[in-house]
């Protein structure tokens, strides 16, 4: 890997003008509350798109907000003297945050990174380092091809930061780091970070936004996947959104892993299970393929490793045109030449082919470390919206889990439940019918789930407030519904677990 091409990175031994660079972009609102206030909701949204025409028309003034936008998100070039009123700019010069552009005698600046607000969950001012022109990807392409360029958070990367399980640890891992936005998010909650890339930019870049955004420093390792962390080690919290794309080769570090297929996914899923204190997390961001003959739910079910339960959310399915449409158009290659523009997609098609794909998923995927006898694996697909943050939520699934299996319907039936805050229920069928089709619960938080159920379960749902036993609640729907109370006892528990398990009702203690 070259990153010749690249221009040099600030320097990482200069906290002191690191400190007086944050003091002074705070000191100017230079955050996302700012920002959005400035520039107004349509702008600040554009520039999430790497869309930058709607900003530099909101930034035509000179007051100091409108100067950082200018030089540090849309990157033009900006007299030395307005930027000194605003930064201190002989240390930011001296250290690399900025260059002199224009020649000898130049009287304006530059940034040589992209420095983006970003609002952390408790309302922390943090700011995202990244390459120049490379804040985000996707549809809009990254602003430069180089092989070892470092983008900073997209999509991709807030929902991972989303998803992941925040309670306090003492260690915690991000493998293949990036602009380091997922150990920024664990340093608030571990005690000790550990951050890997095999791109050592992407580590440079990593330490800049620890220290921009006045986070602790992690320890940072070069190396692929699990080579930088020694045979000893294990963590309590183990995150990554790994170089997934299913491609052709790998041209770009920051997503193509280099392994055919889905190995790199695969590999990583199976490997982390031993890198996993008792208990402890590992969520991943992940592409699975789908293969002609082939079950999609058995093939990354046979990912999961050994003395681990596993949530697997499959969240979309692109059919192989799609999916490589999406990452030529990452690349910009749209832009391009037409001829190599075909050929690329020619080559993504064709290794397709060769692994009879049809298609590629993407989702979600959660291990935790259990002790369990027979460990729980759930794989299901769920494209519907969700709220995030889904983080507590995810640790409410393990916990379900970890309370279910300790109980037969027995001990189930003498236990007492709530519904859960914000279930609704709606009643489906036609206008006028005396009664309703089927009964449906939905969740208005979390998973946003739906589920039918029949009409014991609406009513033994609705009746749950953790004052009686699911057994005397069961007994009661008897007498009224005029069954034999023995066999509703028999045949409900299974209902109640499913309900249980989505999180439709909770266990009252």
């Amino acid at each position: 890997m070259s990153n010749a091409t690249l221009p040099p990175l600030p320097a990482t031994d200069r906290p002191d003008v690191t400190a007086r660079l944050r003091d002074a972009l705070l000191g100017a609102a230079f955050t996302a509350d700012g920002l959005l206030e400035l520039l107004g909701a349509p702008a600040y949204a554009a520039l999430a798109r790497s869309e930058t025409v709607p900003a530099l028309r909101a930034t035509r003034g000179d007051t100091p907000l409108e100067t950082l936008v200018r030089l540090f998100l849309l990157q033009q070039p900006v007299p030395h003297a307005r930027v000194a009123d605003v930064l201190p700019v002989d240390g930011c010069l001296e250290s690399g945050w900025l260059v002199r552009v224009g020649g000898l005698g130049a009287d304006e600046v530059a940034a040589t990174v992209d420095v983006r607000p970003y609002g952390g969950p408790g309302g922390e001012d943090w700011f995202i380092v990244s390459d120049l022109g490379c804040a985000v990807g996707g549809a809009g392409g990254i602003g430069r091809r180089d092989e070892g360029v470092v983008l900073g958070v997209g999509g991709a990367s807030t929902t991972l930061a989303g998803i992941t399980v925040r309670t306090p640890v003492e260690t915690a891992l991000d493998l293949g780091t990036g602009s380091g936005i997922q150990a920024l998010h664990a340093a608030q909650h571990a005690t000790r970070v550990t951050a890997t890339d095999v791109n050592p930019r992407a580590l440079h870049i990593t330490a800049l936004t620890l220290a921009l955004s006045g986070a602790p420093a992690a320890e940072l390792r070069e190396g692929s996947l699990f080579e930088p962390v020694r045979e000893d080690e294990t963590y309590d919290l183990i995150v990554s959104n790994p170089p997934f794309v299913i491609s052709p080769g790998a041209r770009l570090t920051y997503r193509d892993g280099g392994m055919g297929g889905d190995d790199l996914c695969r590999s990583l899923v199976q490997r982390s299970g031993e890198r996993l204190n008792e208990g402890g997390f590992a969520q991943f961001l992940a592409n699975w393929q789908h293969v002609e003959g082939e079950d999609w739910q058995d093939r990354v079910r046979s990912w999961v490793p050994r003395g681990c339960d596993a949530w697997i959310v499959q969240r979309e399915v692109q059919d192989v045109t799609q999916y490589a449409e999406l990452w030529l158009r990452d690349a910009g290659d749209h832009r391009g030449d037409v001829a190599e523009y075909q050929a690329r997609y020619d080559a993504w098609l064709d290794e397709f082919e060769a692994r009879k794909v049809r298609g590629v998923g993407f989702g979600w995927i959660t291990l935790r470390r259990t002790g369990a006898a027979v460990p729980s694996v759930t794989v299901e697909e769920w494209p519907h919206p969700v709220e995030q943050p889904l983080g507590e939520t995810v640790r409410a699934h393990f916990a379900r889990l970890d309370h279910l299996r300790t109980r037969d319907d027995a001990a189930l039936l003498e236990e007492r439940f709530r519904l859960a805050a914000e279930v609704v229920q709606e009643q489906v069928g036609l206008p006028g019918a005396e009664d309703p089709e089927h009964v449906v619960l939905r969740q208005n938080r979390g998973m946003r789930r739906a589920t039918k159920v029949d009409t014991v379960g609406a009513g033994f749902a609705g009746v749950c407030d953790g004052s009686l036993t699911a057994g005397r609640i069961l007994d009661a729907i008897a007498q009224l519904v005029g069954e034999d109370p023995v066999l509703l006892r028999d045949r409900t528990p299974a209902q109640i677990r499913l309900l249980v398990e989505q999180g439709f009702l909770e266990p009252a203690e």
